[in-house]
């Protein structure tokens, strides 16, 4: 029964997501904060201890000084109370460092473990996602947003929780201090001048926000063709276009410096607004104290309360500009973080989906059932593509560039869903199993090899991690390249380079074959498996591949005829369709397109071998007349 699907599935399937607020961030970070429940209180616990202690200094220096102006008459006095004071200033001193480093102490495992969950989250998150955002993605752009997003994390953390929210605390305490032992223009005069210092603070720099936000697209942008170019080293080599690719990056930077040069200007009119509202609270709070000493409603110890109480208000807020900018700055981060939680997973395991089973002895057998498939809604790529594949046989696919033929691959490995029909390995649609199970099932060895920047042991032992150094060396034996690792100053140790450009491309071929071979999976996928390999080499591991096929089910993407002769199935692909198959001998009695494909090949194979004889001739010759 065929099963099609919305048109427009695709295109939807990789739509971004919708933009999110700062509460909607916040409350997305708060559960992982809150499961070290104790740790938290205990925290919320020494800052308020540290707060306590901190008003409580200018209290006793208060004290201290008022002492200080007992009369001469009592010497007793003068010699104990201060002394009394002194010791208690210097323990509330030291209780405002201590309760803060106990603060740290305790909270530091919540913040870094918030860290690890949410990073390790987004991780295993882009990993589930579809081949088409992992297509569609800039990678330079979007590792700099996982950066700074969990970078975000603990900056917003250490701002709101610890500057912010303690600076508050202790506004509420010196005004209620205030309001209830001095003269009422003493808190209104501080509450005016802090309204309106936050109120300006907040104004402007919501005005500068865009500024920042421009910079970090634009660093992005820079950092993704920074690193878009250094991937693709060969190619600029190539064409000589080092001096364009240095153009491309610098008109980056050009637009980064335009907004950091607004940034910073604008930065220079807050810093400005908020140390002239500073001055004025603090002209006005000194010259009421100083009118209440002459009055004698207040004494010198008050005067100089009031003066450090305001000290170690402003001094706090004087940064307040700052750490708005950056929990305003970490939330947007955090909201790029998070949105690649929000990414839709296009490809999803069902709620009952069961592990693929298959006989591992026999390999699979392999059912396209009608399937038809798009990667873009506009433009079909698969047309009731049905065939099957027995267990333990091999079949060939062969067709011109864009006929399909790996497409078929990447649906096999679900990729990508399709849009009508079914997929089944053993009459179990792929669909209704673990994604885990079916990809642990299939091996491939692809026509472009990618490696891992380590060493070529990293590599091979990738197909199956834990695996012994014995086992290795046999995968390397088998795919015929233990003698070239050997050959190296490190042996298996040596590295690779930056997706194996240390090695070449018949090289990373073989390493590719090993590391399938140590998998030993169930069923195969060969996509141009041996195109990089000399005539010899290939000869050898297309008896390779042969022998461990005889066990196994096989899928070969061909493109060279020669190679694939002896399959028991080869169907012929154009422009998304089966047009022909059978057998090598059959699709030649068909005279079809595979003959075609097979008297061109022939009569290519034919001229090189007479070119081969023409420069051997004209060699000899060369050689001759040097003689």
């Amino acid at each position: 029964m065929r099963r099609n699907s919305s048109a427009d599935a695709p295109a939807s399937a990789n739509s971004a997501p919708s933009p999110r607020g700062d509460w909607s961030t916040v409350k997305t970070l708060l559960p992982y904060l809150w499961a070290y429940k104790w740790r938290v209180s205990l925290a919320l616990l020494f800052l308020v201890g540290a707060k306590l202690a901190s008003v409580g200094v200018p209290l006793v220096l208060k004290q201290l000084i008022d002492s200080m102006s007992i009369s001469p008459q009592h010497p007793a006095a003068l010699m104990v109370l201060p002394v009394g004071i002194l010791i208690g200033y210097g323990a509330l001193r030291l209780s405002t460092t201590l309760f803060t480093e106990l603060r740290e102490f305790v909270f530091a495992k919540v913040t870094q473990r918030a860290v690890r969950t949410i990073a390790l989250k987004v991780f295993r998150h882009l990993h589930a996602l579809s081949l088409r955002f992992h297509l569609n993605r800039q990678t330079g752009g979007m590792t700099r947003d996982i950066e700074r997003g969990t970078r975000g994390i603990s900056s917003l953390v250490s701002y709101a929780l610890f500057s912010i929210f303690p600076t508050l605390l202790e506004i509420t305490l010196v005004l209620i201090y205030l309001s209830t032992h001095y003269d009422i223009w003493f808190s209104v005069i501080t509450l005016v001048a802090l309204v309106t210092y936050i109120t300006f603070t907040i104004a402007v720099t919501e005005w500068r926000t865009h500024f920042r936000r421009t910079m970090n697209e634009l660093d992005s942008k820079a950092s993704t063709k920074a690193i878009d170019s250094l991937l693709n080293y060969e190619t600029v080599k190539y064409f000589g276009n080092e001096e364009y690719e240095a153009q491309r990056y610098d008109e980056g930077l050009q637009k980064f410096e335009f907004a950091a040069v607004k940034s910073q200007s604008s930065l220079s009119l807050l810093n400005t607004g908020q140390s002239l509202i500073i001055a004025t609270a603090v002209t006005l709070i000194l010259w009421r104290a100083t009118q209440g000493v002459i009055a004698g409603t207040m004494s010198l110890g008050d005067l100089v309360l009031v003066n450090t109480f305001m000290i170690q208000l402003y001094i706090p807020l004087n940064f307040l500009g700052v750490l708005y900018r950056e929990i305003k700055q970490s939330l947007a981060d955090m909201e790029k973080l998070f949105s690649l939680l929000d990414q839709h997973k296009e490809i999803a395991d069902t709620a009952d989906a069961v592990p693929l089973s298959v006989d591992h002895s026999k390999g699979g057998s392999i059912q396209f059932a009608h399937v038809d498939f798009s990667y873009e809604s506009k433009r079909q790529i698969l047309f009731d593509v049905d065939f099957t594949i027995a267990a333990g046989t091999t079949t060939a696919v062969v067709g011109h560039s864009g006929s399909g033929k790996s497409t078929l691959s990447r649906l096999l490995f679900r990729f990508y869903d399709i849009q009508g029909g079914a997929i089944r390995i053993d009459g179990q649609d792929i669909r209704a199993i673990t994604q885990h199970s079916l990809r642990n099932a299939i091996g491939i060895v692809p026509q472009d090899t990618v490696l891992f920047n380590d060493s070529i042991e990293y590599n091979i032992a990738y197909g199956k991690p834990g695996a012994t150094r014995d086992e290795v060396v046999a995968a390397a034996r088998a795919a015929y390249i233990h003698d070239f690792i050997e050959s190296l100053p490190d042996g298996y140790a040596s590295t690779v380079g930056e997706r194996g450009l240390k090695l070449s491309g018949g090289e990373k071929q073989r390493v590719a074959i090993a590391r399938t071979l140590l998998k030993n999976p169930s069923i195969l996928i060969f996509d141009e498996a041996t195109s990089a390999l000399d005539s010899k080499s290939e000869q050898m591991i297309q008896a390779q591949i042969k022998e461990i096929a005889k066990t196994r089910t096989s899928l070969v993407i061909a493109h060279r005829l020669s190679t694939i002769v002896d399959a028991e199935q080869i169907l012929v692909m154009d422009k998304g369709r089966i047009i022909e198959r059978g057998t090598h001998q059959q699709l030649l009695m068909l005279n079809g397109a595979y003959t075609q494909m097979w008297e061109r090949q022939q009569n290519r194979s034919d001229e090189r071998a007479d070119d081969f004889d023409d420069s051997d001739v004209e060699v000899s010759a060369a050689y001759c007349t040097a003689d």
